[in-house]
C-alpha cells in the first residue's frame, strides 16, 4: 500500500512535465553471445534491416530509429501498444535472427517530440543517457521528492540549450536524456537522482538522422 502511494505521488508530479503522447522506446542492445556468422549472411541480414526500417517509416510506424557507436542501438515506435510494438519489429531480419536483446518500454517525450527528418538524411552523433530508477528500502520513503529534484534538474540543463530530446519510461523505470556537443559528466552527475541513489547512469554515442526530434 505504501508503495502504490509513493508511485501515486510520483505520477501526480509528472503531470505538468510530460506530453500526452505515448509510445514504445525499443533497445537493441549488443549481445555479446550472438552466433557468428559468415559475413556475407552477416550483411544479407542487415540489408534487410534497413530495408526494415525503411518500411517501417514509411508506413508511420517507425518514427526514430539510429545505432549506437560499439554496437546496438534504438527505436522509437508509434504505438504505446506491447503487443504491437512486437508485431511491428518481428518483422524485422536481424530481430529474427536473435541479432540483439531487445527491450520494449513505454516512452513519453517531455522535451522535444518525434519529427521526419528532412532527406537527403544528414547522420549526425549525440550524446545519449540513460538513467534507470533503483528503488530500494533506502529510497523508497524519498522516492517522489527525489524524483522532483530530478525533473527539476534535468528542467534547468535544458536551458542551456545542449538538450536534443529528453523523457520518461514511466513512474519508476527511469528515462533518457540526449543531447549535443562535448560531454561533461560531471554536470549530468551532479543530478540530485544519482548523488541521492535513486538512479543509476549508463553514456553511449548514438548516431541519428538530424532532424528526428525536431531539433534544427
Amino acid at each position: 500500500m505504501r508503495y502504490a502511494l509513493i508511485i501515486f505521488l510520483f505520477i501526480l508530479s509528472q503531470v505538468a512535465f510530460a506530453q500526452d503522447k505515448q509510445y514504445s522506446f525499443v533497445f537493441l542492445n549488443k549481445k555479446t553471445d550472438a552466433v557468428q556468422m559468415p559475413k556475407e549472411q552477416l550483411d544479407k541480414i542487415m540489408e534487410g534491416h534497413m530495408a526494415n526500417i525503411n518500411r517501417l517509416a514509411k508506413e508511420g510506424k517507425l518514427l526514430a530509429a539510429g545505432p549506437f557507436e560499439g554496437g546496438g542501438g534504438i527505436f522509437i515506435l508509434n504505438t504505446k501498444s506491447n503487443e504491437e510494438a512486437k508485431q511491428w519489429l518481428s518483422t524485422d531480419p536481424g530481430v529474427q535472427a536473435n541479432r540483439w536483446n531487445i527491450e520494449i518500454l513505454p516512452f513519453t517525450f517531455r522535451i522535444a517530440s518525434p519529427c521526419k527528418a528532412p532527406e537527403p538524411y544528414e547522420m549526425v552523433t549525440y550524446e545519449f543517457i540513460r538513467f534507470d530508477a533503483v528503488v530500494s528500502k533506502f529510497t523508497s520513503a524519498t522516492y517522489p521528492d527525489i524524483i522532483r529534484k530530478h525533473d527539476a534538474f534535468l528542467k534547468k540543463l535544458s536551458e542551456t540549450g545542449n538538450v536534443v530530446m529528453e523523457g520518461t519510461f514511466g513512474a519508476h523505470d527511469g528515462g533518457i536524456l540526449i543531447m549535443r556537443g562535448a560531454l561533461q559528466r560531471e554536470v549530468i552527475e551532479a543530478d540530485p537522482g544519482l548523488q541521492e541513489g535513486l538512479l543509476e547512469i549508463s553514456y553511449k554515442k548514438l548516431w541519428i538522422a538530424k532532424g528526428s526530434f525536431c531539433e534544427k
